[in-house]
């Protein structure tokens, strides 16, 4: 295995084309030929896996701390499986034994006030990715910002699962994955109303800033679920592209504005696509749809 190390030079001929030979344990330079470094350790594993069951299989340390689970993931669960190590069913008296163990372990993990706190939480935020499918840097996002509401006592007094609603959007508008509020709230247990309050109340005790939401990427969105032609997608962000610079999508919802220049795209292309279809997709009213319509036409001059 090798690869160019453009961070060191060669002390002969000062050229950084560095080759890393894993074999020998050599760093040689690709165009003098000279041994720049020699006796480098390998520090991964000494197995070789190529699929991820291999390297789940074959690896022997734990996963990596996680700011999804209550403590991190360091602390031991012991396993459901009542069998020993040569797999042979445990006698009765052993598994009523381990039974009473298990009980005792997820005691000593849950025992304070806050473990329990973060338990619950969790397992709402679990629930919640499941149901929206975000990715898991979104999940870990939300995570992170539970914990820091949790540290300033926002949710002493407050419903645990609408702070983790409202985490888990302030996440998604953080990291800019297009999902609504009214999406979290519809997968939630929890009135829109009390989710709009709690992120409002993170917005501001957390003092976090939301980058500006960009219609651009909620156009993907809402054509995989319109089955809409990747050539007509194109069209759509680049009447959103040109509206932009004419300053005509600042201060807009969003969806609207995807659904709408989706519309403008689907006319164009001759794709045929009603303007209630794009908005029962988009989750906006059919009049949002059209007034959106109308005004990038208007700005852009379309014929359409």
């Amino acid at each position: 295995m090798s690869k160019k190390l453009s961070s060191m030079r060669c002390h002969e001929c000062g050229s950084n084309y560095l080759i890393e030979d894993y074999g020998v344990g050599e760093i040689i330079c690709g165009v003098c030929g000279l041994v720049v470094y020699e006796k480098v350790m390998n520090e991964g594993p000494e197995w070789r896996a190529f699929t991820r069951q291999e390297t789940a299989k074959r690896s022997r340390v734990g996963t990596p701390t996680s700011l999804t689970i209550h403590d991190k993931g360091l602390s031991t669960v012991i396993n459901r499986v009542d069998r020993d190590s040569f797999g042979r069913r445990l006698p009765s008296s052993t598994r009523l034994k381990m039974l009473r163990l298990r009980k005792w372990n997820i005691r000593a993990r849950v025992h304070s006030s806050v473990d329990r706190n973060l338990a619950q939480a969790m397992a709402e935020l679990d629930r919640l990715t499941d149901k929206i499918v975000v990715p898991n840097s979104v999940k870990e996002q939300a995570a992170f910002i539970y914990r820091k509401a949790l540290d300033k006592g926002l949710v002493r007094g407050r419903s645990i699962l609408a702070i983790a609603a409202a985490s888990l959007y302030a996440a998604c508008r953080f990291t800019r994955t297009p999902r609504t509020l009214k999406e979290v709230t519809k997968a939630s247990m929890v009135k829109k109303k009390d989710v709009a309050r709690c992120y409002r109340l993170l917005i501001r005790d957390l003092d976090l800033r939301m980058p500006i939401a960009d219609p651009i990427r909620c156009i993907p969105k809402i054509a995989s679920k319109g089955h809409i032609k990747e050539k007509t997608q194109q069209m759509a962000i680049e009447v959103l592209r040109n509206a932009g610079k004419k300053g005509a999508i600042a201060g807009k919802d969003p969806m609207g504005l995807a659904a709408a220049s989706l519309y403008i795209a689907c006319v164009m292309a001759g794709q045929k696509k009603t303007q209630k279809e794009l908005a029962d997709i988009s989750g906006v009213t059919e009049v949002t749809v059209r007034n959106r319509y109308k005004g990038l036409r208007k700005v852009l001059n379309l014929d359409v």
